[in-house]
């Protein structure tokens, strides 16, 4: 098994907290790691319909047989089990009793704000990241090889094509969750959308054109988009609101949480065919930011990026906040660099005032100092949020 980063804060809050929730998208890898972290606990899952109906009907009763609380698997099927949770924690006044888990995030933070809002820490776990990758000794000297494979760790641990595990995937992900979480009753125009989605990676959401491509109302592609965001598969980078005196735009970006989904999606089934693919840049990009992403929540931190646009065309990839300071990003996905690639930062550093704070991620392996900024190869892309 291949160590997962969020382990530590994972077991510092369980010391601190009644209950830990810790959600992500199917096969994310959510039941292997807490069962190994919290192996002295009884586990059951709610995905069993004969114990998903013993929750439901006699909540107590299903509690009681876990004088020690447990790992409750897919929590979010029965959500009115939480309020009885609630009643036990607030009793017992033990730390790390409960551990939930669950693939719907909607489902889940509802519950846990209405029933257990102050007793649960939240956590996010998300596919492999590349320093997690790296570190299980993968010695993979293309990113273009990540990108497409994806980052979902079955597909690693049991050496699965990724072409193959992904249609699976997909197709458990339109009949089990898509259909729990909404009535979707034309399962076609919704695969549909979601390759457009893939096909729109780094851009500005336009719902009307989604909508129009897709043959359904806008309000339709919101419902789509929140089906997305809530069950892992998309998220959504917002702009920043600094504006420097200039008039931004104000739609968010699109990105996957999995680049090898997104290739899926696109007919990629080889590293190979992202070489002179016209996603190759798009991909690159969402294979950065969704990196930046895993870090933090691995820390059991929120995201702290967004992006910058001008309505003139200028912008930066990334900007992270830390702390006072705002940290622009540019993203390449060449392997070398010229100087021509730092014009963005050199419009920001301009506007801002800050000279060369920012960084230039590229897919080459060896990061550079340069008077324009820092060169941060794909490989060391970690080292940016851990000093952040």
């Amino acid at each position: 098994m291949i160590h997962r980063t969020i382990s530590q804060y994972l077991t510092h809050v369980a010391s601190k907290f009644p209950v830990v929730v810790l959600t992500g998208p199917r096969q994310s890898g959510k039941t292997t790691l807490v069962e190994k972290l919290f192996s002295y606990k009884a586990y059951v899952s709610l995905e069993d319909p004969d114990v998903r109906d013993f929750a439901l009907t006699d909540p107590r009763g299903f509690l009681n047989q876990y004088k020690e609380g447990a790992i409750i698997d897919e929590a979010q099927n029965v959500p009115s089990l939480f309020s009885y949770i609630q009643t036990r924690v607030d009793q017992s006044k033990k730390d790390g009793e409960f551990v939930l888990t669950g693939s719907q995030n909607f489902s889940l933070v509802e519950g846990i704000s209405q029933s257990l809002a102050g007793r649960a820490a939240v956590a996010h776990l998300l596919p492999l990241s590349i320093e997690e990758l790296i570190s299980d000794n993968e010695t993979v000297e293309n990113p273009f090889t990540f990108i497409q494979k994806g980052f979902y760790p079955r597909v690693y641990d049991k050496n699965i094509p990724a072409t193959d595990w992904f249609k699976s995937y997909i197709n458990t992900y339109l009949e089990r969750d898509v259909r729990k979480i909404t009535n979707i009753y034309d399962l076609s125009k919704f695969q549909l959308f979601l390759k457009l989605c893939a096909g729109r990676i780094g851009q500005l959401l336009n719902m009307s054109s989604l909508a129009s491509d897709c043959g359904v109302t806008h309000s339709t592609i919101n419902s789509w988009i929140s089906i997305l965001e809530a069950s892992f598969v998309v998220f959504l980078l917002r702009p920043h609101h600094k504006n420097f005196n200039k008039r931004l735009v104000k739609q968010p970006k699109l990105y996957f949480y999995d680049t090898g989904l997104a290739s899926h999606l696109l007919g990629l089934h080889k590293s190979e065919d992202l070489v002179s693919h016209y996603m190759r840049g798009a991909l690159f990009e969402n294979f950065v930011v969704a990196d930046l992403i895993k870090q933090r929540y691995n820390q059991g931190r929120e995201s702290n990026l967004n992006f910058w646009r001008d309505n003139h065309g200028h912008e930066v990839d990334v900007v992270i906040s830390a702390g006072e300071n705002l940290i622009p990003l540019e993203i390449k996905s060449s392997q070398t660099i010229s100087s021509e690639q730092f014009k963005s930062l050199s419009y920001w550093y301009e506007l801002t005032g800050k000279k060369n704070d920012g960084y230039l991620v590229y897919a080459g392996n060896a990061s550079q100092e340069r008077t324009m900024g820092r060169v941060m190869s794909w490989k060391d892309l970690y080292k940016i949020n851990n000093s952040s």
